[in-house]
């Protein structure tokens, strides 16, 4: 047993690595100065106004952090469905998924954003929220495994996430996160093709076939909150 953990660890890189770098930014979160922590966190907010500056940068840092820090349950959620999915597809089309969903789904609810204000049907202060995190490539992920796994699991996945970001909306509604929670599940499920594609997962065992997310909020940070 002792042994095959850091065998298996080893065939996670980039979830291993990418669990690492949060609970990294966590632990700052927590212990870091606040004003500090405050400004770097508005600095990577996936806002009109920061992806109009520096597009690339802001969606990279804005990935950096999950809400709630060290107490997020993405925390946990994160390793079991990324790592989940990196067993069966590999580190490199599990980071593709996994930006598959963050960086469209963030565009998705954002260039809207950019086009009401402009067309002022919303007022400037729209271009400039708080909202960063890693659950729109996380839902992604979790949509895409679920296009791996038998349908009884499948649905029952697909189900379980669907009904936590409905229950998320309830405890703290923000339409624009929620939108982008929607588009996040149904970009991993358009990913099913490519990734029912050369897969090396070959089903050794179906007690491998499970990673049920434990969705209990919204994990994005929005701009009403």
């Amino acid at each position: 047993m002792a042994r095959s953990l850091p065998r298996a660890l080893r065939t996670v890189p980039f979830t291993l690595g990418y669990t690492l770098v949060l609970l990294g930014t966590g632990l700052y979160a927590r212990l870091g100065d606040p004003g500090t922590v405050r400004d770097l966190l508005a600095g990577s907010s996936t806002d009109v106004s920061h992806l109009s500056q520096r597009p690339l940068l802001t969606l990279l840092v804005s990935a950096l952090w999950a809400v709630g820090g060290l107490t997020s349950p993405y925390l946990v959620a994160f390793p079991l469905v990324l790592g989940a999915l990196e067993r069966r597809l590999g580190a490199v089309r599990t980071a593709g998924v996994f930006l598959l969903g963050h960086v469209l789904a963030t565009l998705l609810t954002e260039v809207p954003v950019a086009v009401s204000v402009a067309a002022g049907h919303l007022p400037d202060s729209s271009l400039r929220r708080l909202d960063y995190g890693v659950s729109y490539g996380l839902i992604a992920c979790a949509a895409a495994l679920a296009g791996l796994l038998s349908p009884g699991r499948r649905w029952a996945l697909l189900g379980g996430v669907g009904l936590a970001l409905a229950a998320g909306i309830l405890v703290d509604f923000d339409p624009l996160t929620g939108w982008g929670h929607a588009f996040a599940l149904l970009l991993g499920v358009v990913s099913w093709p490519y990734v029912r594609r050369n897969t090396r997962w070959h089903g050794r065992s179906r007690r491998d076939d499970d990673a049920s997310p434990g969705f209990a909020h919204s994990e994005r940070a929005s701009g009403n909150t």
